[in-house]
């Protein structure tokens, strides 16, 4: 039983896709977990609780308090109690209110009070899970650190054909297995992000900037806080308020607040990924007073910022491992392998302005990454929160690879021999995930080093 001793918090919303929460509750059970559940007084139109309290084993909460005995259901013990909560099917005035913080039933209220990871799952009929007011919605549970689990293609009830059902209980299974076995990937390592642009001042009204939101900085931030890692943020201006237990976020505004604070958590972090948009450029000396506008024309001095990556990456210490960003408007692919060697990086990832709904203020965007063995990795168009993901992966990887160099080099024997052995009937999918980690390493140590007489068989 995978999800043994594992405590997971339903709620169910008021859809037609409610009666899969029956079968999604007893997946989970059958899997070794504890399942409390919550519905919404709407979701007793669609399955009774007496089904889910007989599936799940425990009694069904829907109001504050049972009006009979006066007990009250306690919502900040429920979000504290659960190590993951899964709202299947989220409807879109669940969803509505999640987003705009609306606290308005047991179900809202405990929502607001969890401590634990979130994941939905949405639930609609096809036009309205289109609608850019739902897409909205969906996008800022994504910013607050929640986990959608995206609607799947099929029959709708209204008798269309498209996105909308609610995913299956066997793929949310999947899903919930998957958040488990990630939870502790990266724990007890120590991350620096950066993000966002940089704010030069011109006067105290003006400023040189650029067009960067932080969004993909804060999802890498996001994505290594899940994944168990402890993340200093250091974050440009902007609109944005990650909120995560793993992530202490640092407010700068000009590249030298950034740098001073990036270097501050720098000695301490096992991995540094500098994904802000550092202005190259600001001001020699700002006037302390506004300017005004009656000149006819103007010119201003700018010096050179501090370049933050290189800067650090000179001091990067071995066994660190450092990733970068790139946009570039041509040469794209030289300019980034450029900045990959010299800024001491060990991933770089470049950025694309070409392509419709990518880079700056964009929820999505288009990479490739490019690594130190010359091999790269282009994506399609992905949310960032996925590319978020894609990167994370590599970087395990190095990390994984750099501690395998550190234990083997310098190797003095003449010849190196290790064998790795695992039982497959035995093993589960996260300790399969780990050996494929380790063989990968394996193989990017040796192909890496320079060995005068070598001989791998991957077998």
């Amino acid at each position: 039983m995978r999800l043994q001793g594992k405590r997971i918090l339903l709620g169910v919303t008021g859809s037609i896709a409610a009666y899969k929460a029956a079968h999604f509750t007893r997946l989970l059970v059958k899997e070794g977990a504890e399942v409390q559940i919550i519905m919404s007084t709407s979701a007793l139109s669609f399955i009774t609780p007496l089904t889910l309290a007989t599936l799940s084993k425990k009694p069904v909460l829907v109001e504050f308090q049972n009006d009979g005995t006066g007990e009250w259901n306690n919502h900040v013990a429920l979000g504290m109690w659960a190590d993951l909560f899964v709202v299947a099917p989220l409807s879109a005035n669940t969803l509505f209110k999640f987003a705009k913080g609306a606290c308005d039933n047991l179900l809202t209220a405990t929502y607001l009070s969890a401590k634990c990871p979130v994941m939905v799952a949405p639930a609609m009929d096809l036009d309205m899970y289109r609608h850019t007011a739902v897409k909205d919605n969906l996008q800022a549970l994504r910013s607050y650190g929640n986990t959608i689990l995206e609607a799947e293609e099929g029959e709708l009830a209204s008798g269309l054909h498209g996105e909308g059902r609610l995913m299956e209980p066997e793929h949310m299974v999947e899903h919930v297995l998957k958040h488990f076995q990630d939870l502790d990937m990266l724990a007890g390592k120590r991350f620096l992000v950066t993000a966002g642009p940089t704010y030069e001042a011109i006067d105290p009204v003006r400023f040189i900037g650029n067009h960067s939101s932080g969004k993909m900085g804060v999802a890498v931030a996001m994505e290594i806080a899940q994944k168990g890692g402890n993340v200093e943020l250091v974050l440009g201006p902007g609109a944005l308020e990650p909120s995560h237990a793993n992530i202490q976020t640092h407010r700068v505004r000009s590249a030298e607040e950034m740098y001073e604070a990036a270097k501050e958590h720098h000695d301490e972090a096992d991995c540094a990924v500098f994904a802000a948009a550092v202005a190259d450029f600001a001001p020699l000396q700002p006037s302390d007073q506004k300017i005004k506008k009656d000149q006819a024309e103007m010119s201003i001095p700018l010096k050179r910022n501090r370049d933050i990556a290189g800067e650090l990456g000179k001091v990067k210490r071995p066994g660190q491992v450092h990733v970068g960003f790139a946009l570039e408007t041509g040469e794209e692919e030289k300019n980034a392998r450029s900045k990959l060697e010299k800024k001491n990086f060990d991933m770089i990832v470049l950025n694309s302005l070409r392509d419709e709904g990518a880079g700056f203020q964009h929820d999505t965007n288009k990479v490739t990454f490019f690594f130190k063995n010359g091999e790269k990795e282009q994506t399609g168009l992905l949310p960032k929160t996925k590319i978020a993901g894609l990167l994370v992966s590599h970087i395990r990887k190095l990390l994984a690879a750099v501690l395998l160099l550190l234990l083997c080099n310098p190797v003095s024997a003449q010849q190196l021999n290790f064998t790795v052995t695992i039982n497959s009937d035995r093993a589960n999918t996260q300790e399969r995930d780990i050996f494929e980690n380790m063989k990968a390493a394996f193989e990017q140590f040796l192909n890496g080093t320079n060995w005068i007489e070598d001989e791998f068989s991957p077998h």
